[in-house]
């Protein structure tokens, strides 16, 4: 059921474009896209980052300050932008050095059309790189060892990468006799068709790359099925959109080198699937760049690239297991860790004081998938989709609690061709808040972490550090703080900041089975607003239940969960009272003010 909104002419006067909960005050902090503009690369066949022009997409509005605009100056972008080659980093400068790596690429086809049970297909194109395309004999060599003997570029034989085999890789010597049985059993195991979400990667040559369960080795002909599938309908010039049978959705993204493909039975819808195709891809993309990944099959269509990707599984898995609680995914938004405006303020002084090093383009101080602060070089914004997968960076790897460390990382929103490179550096050993240090010079390790102790003395001196590791245990606040008794829980988004926030999970949502039924509602509230063939303003939705009221506006995006007896007025009061106290509270909820170097 969908209606316009029935809101008070108050709460709309109180409530104008900019200064809804959470709108920035003086200048952005993360670039931001509509949903819609997601939505809009999800349905393009070709994604424009998929030519190597190292710009990002990012559309970013500034009222106040108009020189700060999302397509910096050509100069200081070049100025600023890494070389792809300079991948090697001297092991002299590190304590540890972690070799995972994390960027984003927006890029995937998608339909909202959720009732034809059909192959959808669209028309596609042609990406035509005209760039030269870096060496890979960096990045080879970087993966497949933990240290570089000296700081100067490897020079190794790029040919040694197009080699079918080398001595430290052992490619499977099985017959087709022996591999066919196993296989047959493996895939027709109950316990492995049963799974709700099955994830693939394949070469477009079919090779296996990762699949979220099993063993890549042993499903090599249902690889080469969906290679089989997707060249199927490429060879009438059009492209594989996603396949719906009884209570399976295959769905496909196509890129330049890649496949990637999910089978679900979790009723998510397409575009949402696609999404999480898109972030799987991104992380492909953060460990080889989008220049290196194409050199590598130009030069041979035919590589396993497995061996890049060794010992990466845990960052892809753990990226699918956030994916599939965390909201922050597909609203496209950042959660901050909510903080009293003071200490954060404190904390943004005291990183932007002790940190004016050039060249440094970021730094970030985040916990537990929460961002606490960011500050950034002028005329440079993070989107959020970069910010993801720093934060899964962060959270996939354990060791970085154990020393500082030093490691090349890409944000193909900032530049999909070239790294970054990170100081990552958790603050003490009793809090759980971790501070990167991005910058475009591999040569600063000792220089930022040098940065990284004053910034310590300044938060210690203040009392700062002690404040967020309170913040950070106490968590995140109830809802009976809001004092709205019919309000179970909600999700509010700023969508000038891109960032959101909601509270923590309480009675009836306590066990994980009431927990992941509430995301899916969430999902499907989402997916019925934003629906390209009849996108809405507001929906109120009864269920068995609870209650759902999803409601969209230029300047945020809402989504709450009521009783199932509430009705649509009594819900309808109840969002005007969350959105005043929201507004109470959002110095405490949002980052509103934006530092920089």
């Amino acid at each position: 059921m969908a209606e316009e909104p029935v809101v008070s002419s108050a709460n709309d006067d109180e409530f104008k474009q900019g200064s809804e909960p959470g709108a920035c005050r003086n200048s952005m902090l993360i670039a931001t896209d509509s949903y819609e503009d997601i939505a809009q690369y999800l349905k393009a066949d070709v994604c424009q980052s998929d030519v190597p022009n190292g710009k990002s997409t990012s559309v970013v509005g500034d009222a106040d300050d108009a020189s700060e605009t999302s397509t910096p100056d050509q100069t200081v972008k070049c100025q600023n932008r890494v070389d792809p080659e300079e991948t090697s980093v001297c092991s002299e400068q590190c304590t540890q050095y972690d070799r995972q790596e994390v960027s984003s690429d927006d890029s995937a086809v998608g339909d909202n059309s959720e009732e034809t049970a059909t192959t959808a297909v669209t028309e596609t194109g042609q990406n035509s790189p005209k760039e030269t395309l870096p060496d890979i004999s960096c990045i080879n060599r970087q993966l497949s060892s933990l240290s570089a003997s000296d700081g100067s570029p490897h020079s190794v034989d790029t040919d040694q990468v197009c080699q079918p085999a080398s001595s430290d890789v052992t490619e499977p010597s099985v017959t087709a006799e022996e591999y066919l049985s196993p296989e047959l059993d493996y895939v027709h195991s109950a316990q492995w068709k049963n799974q709700d979400k099955h994830i693939f990667i394949l070469s477009k040559a079919g090779k296996p790359i990762y699949c979220r369960y099993g063993d890549e080795d042993r499903l090599v002909t249902l690889f080469g099925v969906m290679q089989a599938l997707v060249s199927f309908i490429q060879s009438s010039k059009d492209s594989i959109r996603y396949i719906v049978a009884g209570d399976h959705k295959f769905v496909f993204l196509v890129r330049e080198h890649l496949i990637l493909v999910a089978i679900a039975q979790t009723k998510e819808s397409s575009t949402h699937l696609l999404l999480q195709l898109t972030y799987i891809y991104n992380q492909v993309l953060s460990i080889l760049t989008l220049s290196q990944l194409g050199r590598i099959f130009n030069m041979l269509h035919n590589y396993d690239l497995r061996r890049l990707l060794s010992g990466t599984e845990k960052t892809f898995d753990n990226l699918l297991n956030v994916m599939n609680q965390d909201p922050s995914f597909f609203l496209c938004a950042v959660r901050c860790l909510p903080l009293e405006t003071s200490v954060r303020d404190t904390v943004a002084q005291s990183i932007a004081q002790n940190a004016k090093v050039k060249d440094l383009v970021y730094a970030i101080l985040i916990t537990n998938h929460q961002l606490i602060t960011l500050v950034r070089m002028k005329h440079y914004f993070l989107h959020p989709l970069d910010l993801h997968l720093i934060f899964n960076l962060v959270s996939a790897t354990e060791s970085f609690k154990a020393a500082e460390s030093w490691t090349p990382i890409c944000l193909p929103k900032f530049d999909s061709n070239g790294y970054l490179h990170a100081y990552i550096s958790y603050l003490d050993e009793s809090c759980d808040a971790c501070l990167l240090l991005l910058t475009v010079d591999k040569d600063l390790f000792f220089t930022l972490s040098d940065c990284k102790r004053k910034i310590m003395e300044k938060l210690t001196k203040h009392h700062s550090l002690k404040a967020i590791c309170e913040s950070i245990r106490r968590g995140n606040y109830c809802i009976s703080e809001a004092g709205i008794p019919e309000l179970r829980h909600f999700l509010y988004k700023s969508r000038s900041t891109a960032q959101f926030t909601s509270p923590k999970f309480e009675v009836p949502y306590t066990a994980e089975e009431d927990r992941q039924r509430l995301f899916r509602l969430y999902q499907h509230l989402h997916y019925r607003i934003h629906c390209n063939s009849r996108p809405l303003k507001i929906m109120f939705t009864v269920g068995e239940y609870e209650t759902l009221l999803g409601w969209v506006t230029s300047g945020f995006e809402l989504y709450a969960v009521f009783g199932p007896l509430v009705t649509k007025p009594l819900a309808i009061n109840s969002i005007n009272k969350l959105l005043k106290w929201i507004k109470k509270e959002e110095d405490r909820l949002f980052i509103l003010n934006s530092p920089t170097f």
